[in-house]
């Protein structure tokens, strides 16, 4: 291949390798269709927690954090050390007021929602409060029976589980940081912490008839095991009555030779 001809393949690979390198290291921002989306139910904004989180039946949840500075990261961190940015949509600001404005409408006034492969990085308004104040909410995707997420503010927290969840069985139910309690609403266990001051808020839980699929188990392995266990009794049982049949087994008194001496020594 001559010069002229690897000029144009040089060309291409360095613009696939500078388009890679943008993707891998800068940040985006994010959909308008995506921020302004409607939440799968009503944002839970009256509330005196700093944090609160509302896991839905299909593996999402939302969360509505209040805010003391006017940046905040999203993101959750891998089991290398890393950290991954989170999906973010349905994005709502509400001021201290009460006025509550959608993602594009937060970008308009001069904040901005952008999206690297590391974070996703929100800016207040610019008529925000200088101290952050108000609150920002917004839907991401979670893990089936499994919430895990960095405490991104400090203090009050609640979550909400999905109708007919529970966490009180270990291994089946875990929660942490521990000074929690559960409490009872109709089919539904909220857990609620007085103070979080851990980098990560978790919560592990299962559906109610998780418990007799997995008892139901455990109970027809027991029997098999008993089950096999008597057969292998009896096959033993078996196998010693004929030798003893055969005369496989027969036992000598060990006392009858014990005094005499060795042959040709007597």
């Amino acid at each position: 291949m001559n010069r002229r001809q690897l000029l144009p393949l040089l060309g291409l690979v360095a613009l696939v390798v500078t388009a890679g390198c943008a993707g891998f290291f800068g940040s985006q921002p994010i959909s308008d269709e995506q921020l302004d989306e409607e939440p799968p139910a009503p944002y839970v904004w009256d509330t005196e927690v700093n944090a609160h989180i509302t896991i839905t039946e299909n593996a999402r949840f939302q969360a509505v954090y209040r805010l003391n500075r006017t940046r905040m990261e999203l993101f959750r961190r891998d089991g290398f050390g890393g950290r991954n940015a989170i999906p973010v949509s349905a994005v709502r600001y509400r001021y201290p007021n009460g006025t509550v404005i959608t993602g594009t409408e937060l970008v308009a006034r001069g904040g901005s929602i952008n999206r690297s492969r590391e974070r996703v990085s929100v800016v207040l308004p610019d008529d925000s409060p200088d101290d952050g104040g108000g609150r920002l909410a917004f839907t991401s995707s979670s893990t089936p029976k499994r919430f895990s997420l960095p405490a991104f503010v400090n203090g009050s927290y609640t979550v909400v589980l999905p109708p007919d969840r529970r966490v009180e069985v270990f291994p089946f139910g875990n929660v942490n940081p521990r000074g929690y309690e559960v409490i009872a609403d109709g089919d539904q266990r909220i857990i609620r912490w007085d103070g979080v001051e851990t980098d990560s808020v978790s919560v592990r839980f299962y559906l109610q008839r998780d418990l007799l699929i997995f008892g139901g188990a455990a109970a027809g392995l027991t029997v098999v095991g008993l089950v096999g266990a008597f057969y292998y009794k009896r096959r033993i049982d078996e196998l010693r009555e004929r030798r003893e049949e055969l005369g496989l087994d027969v036992e000598t008194d060990d006392d009858e030779f014990r005094d005499d001496p060795p042959p040709g020594m007597g």
